[in-house]
Order: C-alpha cells, then structure tokens, then sequence
C-alpha cells in the first residue's frame, strides 16, 4: 500500500484519539478505519472486530458493523477460531475458507452460515497481561493474500500504538475525575464544618466529630449529608432543631 495512504491512515487514528468520548467509541472507529483499509487492500468488503484477552479470557470490544461484532462474538462463545489462536501465539492466523479448513470444525460451519467464508486474525501488541487482536471477515474464500495480509500486520502494528496511548488517556482521564471528586468531596465537607463551627462556637476537629457522627447514625454517606447541610444554610427557615443540633 502507498506510503501517502498509510500516512493518511495514521492521521485518522490520531484524530480517533482526540476526538472519541470514550474508548468504546475509539475501539469501534479504530474498527471501522481497519475494515476500510482491508477493503482497500482486498477489493472486497471486509468488517472487522477488535478482541480483547485477559487472564485467559476474551471479549469482544469493539466493531466496525453489527455483523462484525456477531461474527466476532461467533468465535468468543465457540471459543475456536483464528483470532482465539492469534491471542494465544501473538502472530497471525488465516482461515482461508471456511467450507474446506480441516480446523475449527463448528466455528467454520457457524461462520459459513453467515454468509462468510474467510477470516484473519491480526495480534496487536499492548502492556502488561492483556493482548488484542483485529478480527478481519471476508465474504468470499481466498480475500486474504500474502500483500493484504501483509497489509493487515502493518495496520495492527498501527492500530496497537494508538490503542495503547488511547488506554494510557483513559487511565490519566479517570485518575483525573477521581481527584476532582476528591477535592469536591473534602470542599464540601469543611464547608458544612464551618456551618457546624458557626452554629456550635466549636473547633474544626470536633464540627467534623459532629458531622462523621450524624453520617453513621442515619447511615448516609459524609460527602451527601454535609452537601444537604451546606444546601440548607440561608434556604429554609428553622421551625425547630437545627441540622447541627440534630446532627449531636
């Protein structure tokens, strides 16, 4: 394939990267970009799926169509295929027809039975345990020759780099949130104990006392009892005890 179109290639699985909301949709669009790069190479229109394994088992996560990630999901439950033994041994697997491979015995015939004939199996480099492969399906028995498949590697080499800077902006993305829930979480709280502190003339530790306290005796969670307190201050009009009176 052109060095113009593999460039081409590779800026769209950057864009994917920075303009996918979430990784499900980075895995779906990074399967679509492999289908039509196979079904430039080929001629023929191919669907592709994207398998996870981890700790010895596999999931489908991601497709370029409905159909791709049914004949994908065909593999996983029979748990026989190509791409379960591209997994297994990190290198490529070919079925090249399905009516006449003497492997796989129920996943060819539930694989023909779907209108498809050939599949490949693409094993994509990630970190750690975990290992991925792009399932590729053809409708018709001889689609995968020695240059698509050639093509297929290259891509895979791709698709792994940017699969794996897509996980790494996943991770940092929640470890994010989950700090900015922290620092909202502890905002919250010292404000209700500077309400509690207002109310009581006590010090910081002992409004905190207070607060912990009344969160274990109703059994609410510290973060959503100290947001109703701060909530209530200046908003509605004491008709009896205070929430801080209630809270001791």
């Amino acid at each position: 394939m052109a060095a113009e179109a593999w460039s081409e290639d590779v800026e769209q699985l950057a864009d994917l990267i920075v303009g996918s909301g979430d990784i499900r949709a980075f895995l779906d669009g990074m399967a679509g970009l492999g289908a039509a790069v196979m079904s430039r190479s080929t001629g023929t229109r191919i669907e592709c799926a994207v398998t996870l394994g981890r700790r010895k088992r596999t999931a489908t996560i991601g497709g370029s169509s409905d159909q791709a990630m049914l004949l994908d999901r065909i593999e996983q439950t029979l748990e026989q295929g190509p791409c379960i033994d591209a997994l297994e041994s990190g290198r490529p697997v070919l079925l090249d027809d399905a009516l006449s491979s003497p492997q796989w015995g129920d996943y060819c015939g539930a694989l023909n039975a779907a209108g498809t004939r050939s599949a490949l199996g693409a094993p994509m480099k990630l970190e750690q345990d975990s290992t991925a492969v792009l399932n590729f399906f053809a409708p018709t028995p001889g689609t995968f020759t020695r240059h698509s498949v050639a093509d297929a590697l290259t891509f895979a080499g791709i698709a792994g780099k940017a699969l794996r800077v897509a996980i790494r902006i996943t991770a940092l993305n929640e470890t994010a949130e989950d700090l900015d829930a922290a620092i909202k979480s502890r905002s919250v709280i010292d404000t209700a104990c500077g309400v509690i502190i207002s109310q009581n003339r006590c010090t910081h530790d002992e409004a905190f006392r207070i607060l912990r306290k009344a969160s274990n005796d109703r059994n609410q969670k510290l973060r959503d009892l100290a947001q109703a307190l701060v909530d209530g201050v200046g908003t509605q009009k004491e008709t009896g005890p205070t929430e801080t009176e209630r809270a001791r």
